[in-house]
């Protein structure tokens, strides 16, 4: 059945609609004048971190490699290119045996990255790389915006468990991926079952305020949960009288209760008398769960509260105030002509307004002093310095079209909190300053 019949938002059978225009018609022009296929490297940066941030995260890459394998034109698609007069019938004709058979490299999912960093290499002929502009931009904004809002999050939580639930302030296809990014910044779990699904994300979830207000009394609600999910449950106390709904959840489900959340208020002050009650009561073991429009501030205002995870929405799934990392997908290398022993040539966009781009095929390492911790992004042209090659942050993803770099989310998750440790100790300060790290060219 199609997905158009049964009322589903999005129905794209591959990703080679998430395009933009222009992208076709470059293509066209291409083929006509003969330069399609000559050999070109393109190459995804960003001129500046947002402002106040001090490291980029990249995330997304695995998803890119999705929508690289998905770049394909069914009858479907040609045939609304063909009604809308995008592009001509010869273009038409070279689309429908598309398939991307070069070659990317790029930054392992993780990373951090500084202003000028070659995040990803897109390398194959002209008219196969400029058609992935659009949809790797789309994906690697996106995804490292929420990583890096993840990543201060994570680092301001100083190992408290972090819960990401903000699938409902957001697009329900972008809530999947923010809370993929999510994970891979440094979160535990998703509210998002879809999540779960397709990325094997832990998830978790209990109850509502509306399930309390479902009942005749708070009792009654707390006796249902506890009946259905067990004294391990999380308990939401503060629809009523906080104090009265601790009492009544710990005579309910004992000592054992696994956990309470508490969703409005002075955080602070809240969590500390829920804390000592809790004691009181017996309930030692029984952990604090806070919600309530935090972000990396918040939660880093209640470094010296009783809590023991938090749950965030609206601001991370926006990226914490930049929903975006303005990365951008330049041609900074082609051949002189279709000849496939013709060298490759340097190319650059000269510009007002610092939007000038550096020619040349770069590698990217990251220098170190001698206690371990990184003190330079080092991007160059040519041979790389001796001392350096072992540092060398690119990897292949994409081999001759095909892809050999697919990896658990684990190791993407796991590999950024090592590169996130990596860097100065001034990183994870949440005050605003500059990359903490200065790009140097060579």
């Amino acid at each position: 059945m199609n997905t158009a019949d049964l009322g589903l938002p999005v129905d794209v059978p591959s990703t080679a609609l998430f395009t933009d225009q222009y992208e076709f018609t470059m293509v066209q022009a291409a083929l006509r004048s003969g330069t399609a296929d000559r050999h070109s490297v393109f190459e995804v940066f960003t001129r500046r971190l947002p402002e106040g941030r001090r490291y980029g995260v990249v995330a997304g890459t695995g998803r890119v490699l999705d929508a690289v394998e998905n770049f394909r034109f069914d009858a479907d698609i040609l045939g609304f290119l063909r009604e809308q007069r995008i592009v001509d019938e010869p273009t038409l004709e070279w689309l429908a045996g598309y398939r991307f058979r070069g070659d990317i490299l790029g930054y392992p999912e993780g990373e951090v990255y500084f202003p000028g960093s070659p995040i990803l290499r897109v390398e194959g002929s002209f008219a196969e790389c400029v058609l992935l502009e659009t949809v790797i931009l789309s994906i690697l904004n996106h995804d490292s915006a929420i990583a890096a809002a993840a990543s201060r999050m994570s680092a301001a939580a100083g190992g408290r468990r972090l819960i990401e639930m903000g699938a409902r302030r957001t697009h329900e296809l972008s809530a999947v991926a923010s809370a993929r990014a999510a994970y891979v910044g440094g979160f535990d779990s998703t509210s998002d079952l879809a999540a779960g699904f397709r990325y094997g994300i832990p998830t978790v979830g209990t109850s509502a305020h509306a399930f309390t207000l479902l009942h005749d009394s708070e009792r009654d609600a707390f006796r249902a949960q506890v009946d259905s999910l067990g004294r391990g449950t999380t308990l939401l106390v503060d629809t009523y009288d906080v104090a009265e709904a601790v009492r009544t959840a710990v005579e309910i489900a004992g000592p054992g209760l696994g956990a309470v959340r508490i969703d409005s208020g002075d955080l602070l002050l809240v969590a500390h008398r829920v804390r000592q009650q809790l004691d009181e009561l017996g309930a030692r073991d029984t952990k604090i769960t806070v919600t309530s429009d935090l972000d990396e501030y918040a939660i880093a205002s209640l470094a010296a509260a009783p809590v023991d995870a938090y749950g965030v929405g609206t601001q991370l799934v926006t990226g914490s105030g930049h929903p975006t990392c303005s990365m951008v997908y330049k041609l900074v290398a082609r051949a002189k002509s279709a000849d496939p022993s013709a060298p490759l040539e340097p190319v650059a966009k000269k510009s007002l307004g610092g939007k000038a781009s550096v020619g040349g095929r770069k590698w990217a390492a990251r220098r170190r002093d001698a206690e371990g911790f990184a003190e330079a992004e080092v991007v160059g042209v040519g041979p790389v310095p001796p001392g350096l090659e072992d540092r060398q942050l690119l990897v292949e993803l994409v081999r001759g079209g095909e892809t050999v770099a697919r990896e658990p989310l684990d190791t993407a998750r796991d590999r950024h909190i090592a590169a996130r440790a990596g860097l100065p100790m001034s990183a994870i300060q949440l005050s605003r300053g500059e990359p903490v790290l200065a790009t140097e060219y060579l």
